[in-house]
């Protein structure tokens, strides 16, 4: 056996640098001497697939939107950059968002792009999040004042362009001047919805979500001394309204507090 002092002797993590270097971008990076040009070639293909097809598959509209040389740059230069800190591929696409909001430098880039790959991304964690529904209640509830929280299969989120409606025949390149507010939410069966909400729905949810037990009327009490209405009634009917059919999808709980 050589010893540590032998010039035969394989330092296996530079060999392993050497060929992760080269798959993630041979055209900067040698293929590593000892090792033949079509197998390295072969590696580089099957691991850079994989991570293409993944990405493709978790955000369609996305790859609709690139033509293939678009979609070819943006999913090498994730590959090439980005250093993954998780080796499970349901959260490849969470690294990608990450890649995108802090390292991606691209002045070219659609506008809405990061955006949108967080709204695709959004209904894949919903669908396999681990949490479960256990405390529902019925629409009487509210009326009884019942403690609220927020569903933790129920996302609030608030957009700079509406997401929902973008296609490759809706490509939005200026900024709204409204924002666009959703709700994604999973239901018992188990399957994600997406609705379009208003702003007030979007602010019930977020003085719900800031308690860790808020009753209807204190809600409703603060969303209609903020919106400062002529007519304090038909804003909180209209709020009662809008929290009653959230509790019959399930996005409103009881509170467990």
């Amino acid at each position: 056996m050589p010893n540590s002092n032998s010039p035969n002797r394989v330092d296996f993590k530079t060999k392993q640098a050497e060929f992760a270097a080269y798959i993630r971008d041979p055209e900067h990076n040698p293929i590593p001497s000892d090792v033949q040009e079509p197998r390295m070639r072969m590696y580089r293909e099957l691991f850079f697939n994989n991570i293409e097809t993944f990405l493709s598959g978790n955000f369609p509209v996305l790859r609709q939107l690139l033509d293939n040389d678009q979609w070819l740059e943006l999913t090498q230069d994730f590959f090439a950059t980005h250093a993954c800190e998780s080796p499970h591929f349901s959260e490849i696409p969470e690294e990608f968002l990450n890649y995108l909001e802090n390292e991606r430098k691209c002045t070219t880039d659609l506008p809405f792009l990061l955006e949108l790959a967080h709204y695709e991304w959004v209904e894949m964690a919903l669908s396999i999040a681990k949490e479960e529904l256990h405390t529902a209640l019925s629409a009487q509830d509210v009326l009884k004042n019942t403690p609220l929280s927020v569903s933790p299969l129920a996302w609030h989120l608030v957009y700079e362009y509406p997401v929902h409606k973008i296609s490759p025949h809706h490509i939005p390149l200026e900024t709204p001047t409204q924002p666009t507010f959703l709700i994604v939410y999973r239901d018992p069966n188990d399957e994600v919805h997406f609705i379009e909400i208003t702003g007030m729905t979007y602010r019930l949810l977020e003085i719900i979500q800031a308690h860790e037990t808020c009753l209807a009327e204190t809600c409703l009490k603060q969303v209609t001394e903020e919106m400062q209405h002529p007519n304090t009634e038909i804003v909180f009917a209209g709020g009662l309204q809008i929290l009653q059919d959230l509790v019959k999808k399930t996005i409103l709980i009881a509170s467990t507090h």
